[in-house]
């Protein structure tokens, strides 16, 4: 009974060094394991620090368009108070413009029967004068032409 107390410690003994060795087997391809998570995050924490100071620029020049855009809004709006302005002037323009037409055409309407005489009175005064004009003798230039007799 001894020995077989014996053969049960080796066999004890021997289990637990094939216990040890598969642990430090797998603890040491933990730690490899571990190593290479180690380096892939130092590698992510650089690549994400230039990420990060990449879209800090990014938003710093993203600020200066919107502010641009901002103060190019404000002078469009500007131009576009002064663009409604001159439209309103000629409309003003164009309603005043039919005011006196209109104005024009009622008073030719009302006086159509006087501007009628008035064109025959010129009618008359013309037609007066061509005929003092033919009446009156052609004036002489201050030199004579005399004709050669053959």
């Amino acid at each position: 009974m001894v020995n077989l107390l014996y053969v049960a410690a080796v066999v004890a003994a021997i289990a637990f060094l094939i216990l040890c060795v598969s642990l430090a087997m797998t603890l040491g391809s933990l730690k490899t394991t571990l190593k290479s998570v180690s380096h892939t995050m130092d590698g992510m924490t650089k690549q994400l620090e230039g990420v990060t100071t990449e879209s800090t620029q990014l938003l710093h020049k993203t600020n200066q368009l919107a502010e641009d855009l901002q103060s190019k809004a404000e002078k469009l709006t500007t131009v576009v108070d002064a663009v409604k302005g001159v439209g309103d002037s000629v409309n003003n323009l164009n309603q005043s413009v039919h005011r006196i037409s209109s104005s024009v055409t009622t008073q030719a309407e009302q006086n159509s029967e006087k501007i009628a005489q008035v064109l025959q009175w010129g009618t008359v005064a013309v037609g007066l004068y061509d005929q003092v004009k033919e009446r009156k003798p052609a004036k002489s230039t201050g030199w004579t032409l005399y004709k050669a007799r053959s």
